[in-house]
């Protein structure tokens, strides 16, 4: 049963490359060479934001606590109902830390908003430097959760 489960899973993958998510639109290939470097790339994409969803799950509404969850359900074709700390989540829009929750589409979006500035100062005008803007709580908890400093990023 977990497997046709798991099936639906890879369905709702498809869906999300071609729509909101990923937004891959259909490209006109005609070499077999080039069909399979494209479904490459597809596929890739979506490993890379199952991943990022793994590991921002406490920032998103995704239920931490889903092993809990499903060993507590009466029979493996019972629909496994959100844990506690889902719910909590979702009724307070805030993790356990305090930080604010987003859908993965939102917290991407938020990210978004990051810029990184080329700046040139009139008497040293040969020597530009970057200048990040400011980040926001949730970027800094994106950000620890991913490992990385985005000063150090360049």
């Amino acid at each position: 049963m977990q497997a046709y489960k798991d099936l639906s899973r890879v369905e709702r993958a498809f869906r999300s490359m071609k729509t909101v998510d990923l937004e891959i639109r259909p490209i006109r290939h005609w070499s077999a060479d080039r069909v399979r470097a494209h479904v490459f790339l597809c596929m890739l994409a979506y490993h890379v934001e199952w991943h990022l969803r793994q590991v921002l799950a406490p920032l998103l509404f995704h239920d931490t606590d889903l092993d809990a969850a499903r060993a507590e359900r009466s029979s493996p074709v019972a629909a496994t109902e959100p844990s506690a700390t889902a719910r909590a989540k979702k009724a307070t829009k805030r993790n356990a830390n305090g930080d604010r929750i987003n859908s993965f589409a939102g917290l991407i979006d938020h990210l978004g908003t990051m810029t990184q500035n080329i700046m040139r100062m009139p008497l040293a005008a040969k020597h530009p430097f970057t200048l990040l803007s400011k980040s926001t709580p949730l970027q800094e908890a994106t950000f620890n959760l991913l490992g990385f400093d985005p000063r150090r990023v360049q």
